[in-house]
């Protein structure tokens, strides 16, 4: 279950998702200073946990190191919708509101998201198996 990425955390993840490319610490310390005081260290430090969580790769470059994501934004965001709706009590009602909240954007990029996973089979895909007392001809 991922947890949600802390301010500092996000700001750096959104520089290596948009770049989409290995990043040095520089890199990133030049591009946030533009926002705010930030030292190289304490942005060093964030990749290193980054690295350490499994959000990043690194491979060394001479004495420093270039991350990279090991997932998209969107995929992130996807396990953090997914556990919210899964600790709900009520999913069906969760699901409900969540939908609710959505603007007429959301709402259409969810259709088409549909769509999209109804035309490629992942529906059945992640159909269960059938437990050892139900054979596909008992559904």
């Amino acid at each position: 279950m991922p947890r949600p990425l802390g301010e500092l955390e996000d700001a750096v993840m959104t520089r290596v998702w948009e770049w989409n490319r290995p990043v040095t610490v520089r890199e990133v310390l030049e591009d946030l200073r533009q926002d705010r005081s930030i030292a190289y260290t304490t942005v060093m430090t964030v990749l290193d946990n980054l690295h350490q969580k499994g959000w990043v790769r690194r491979e060394q470059e001479g004495r420093a190191y270039r991350y990279e994501a090991v997932s998209t934004r969107a995929a992130y965001a996807a396990a953090l919708m997914n556990d919210a709706w899964s600790e709900s009590d009520n999913p069906a009602a969760a699901l409900v509101a969540f939908f609710g909240m959505m603007s007429a954007e959301q709402t259409e990029a969810l259709r088409d998201a549909l769509r999209v996973t109804a035309l490629d089979g992942s529906r059945e895909s992640r159909e269960p198996p059938p437990g050892p007392e139900e054979s596909p001809s008992q559904r």
